[in-house]
């Protein structure tokens, strides 16, 4: 059973496995070659001629015929990748619960706030992954998930498993570990109103725990340098609405995320509001 925390993990392991499964049960047609008739023999099929008008305007039978043969091959072609995908999909989640519940808790619940509280976490699952850390994580895996990736073709028998299911991992590690877009704001322009979601006004970045604060939020412990940068990108009437709602110590302590601005009953009127006014800049 998972815990809340490490969902939003699991979801995450279970995309980045996704595409292997997905590429290793990719199914190919086989190549299909037609059979050439030895040159000079009696059997062979001579083609038939056919008139340039025969060809140009079939009759109506043959016409209606091939219509609905066409519609069959299609509704079954589709029925079949349907259930490719499905089976394709079922076959990950089975693999992703099997691997990922067998993982270290630390693993589990790792996350870009983890490897900046803790130094050796951080050094621990740093990129690139040696192979005596791959092993060490996949070791506790039981021999199911073994027997299972051999049964569905995923894992032939003289694969490594490290080597294998290895970029499942860094890819895993690459996307918890590194740091979110509200930490990063040179990295990224939202493209609506985190507060009101309008997207057709300029944009400003509001930092979640003002600048005006920094020194004290470190000198009393409210949060770790680290956090300092956390940003929301806002229009400019709800960027002086948030600063208008509180104190710069009262948001760098309590109101530092757009989650928890948005769950005061007095953001959300606003935002109801705002949404439907349709001012533009000059």
């Amino acid at each position: 059973m998972l815990s809340d925390d490490e969902k939003p993990n699991y979801e995450t392991f279970r995309d980045c496995l996704e595409g292997l499964v997905i590429q290793k049960l990719a199914i190919r047609p086989a190549k299909t070659r037609r059979r050439r008739p030895a040159k000079g023999s009696k059997n062979a099929i001579k083609p038939v001629e056919v008139s340039k008008e025969a060809e140009e305007e079939p009759t109506g039978n043959d016409a209606a015929e091939l219509g609905e043969f066409v519609d069959v091959q299609l509704r079954r072609k589709h029925s079949e990748s349907e259930a490719n995908v499905n089976a394709d999909s079922l076959t990950t989640k089975y693999l992703a619960t099997e691997i990922f519940t067998s993982l270290a808790p630390e693993l589990r619940t790792l996350s870009y706030a983890a490897v900046q509280n803790d130094a050796a976490l951080r050094a621990k699952y740093e990129e690139p992954l040696p192979t005596s850390t791959l092993e060490s994580i996949l070791s506790p895996l039981p021999i199911s998930v073994v027997d299972s990736l051999s049964s569905y073709g995923l894992l032939p028998a003289t694969a490594d498993l490290s080597r294998f299911l290895g970029p499942v991992l860094s890819d895993y590690v690459t996307s918890t570990t590194t740091a979110l877009q509200e930490y990063a704001p040179q990295t990224r322009r939202a493209s609506a109103c985190e507060i009101c979601d309008r997207d057709w006004i300029p944009l400003t970045y509001h930092h979640l725990i003002p600048r005006a604060v920094h020194a004290k939020v470190l000198k009393r412990g409210w949060h770790e340098e680290w956090e300092l940068n956390k940003v929301a990108w806002l229009c400019r009437a709800c960027h002086s609405m948030v600063h208008g709602i509180a104190s710069n110590e009262e948001l760098a302590k309590e109101w530092f995320s757009v989650e928890r601005l948005r769950e005061r009953e007095d953001v959300q009127k606003w935002a109801g509001w705002a949404g439907r006014v349709r001012w533009k800049t000059r």
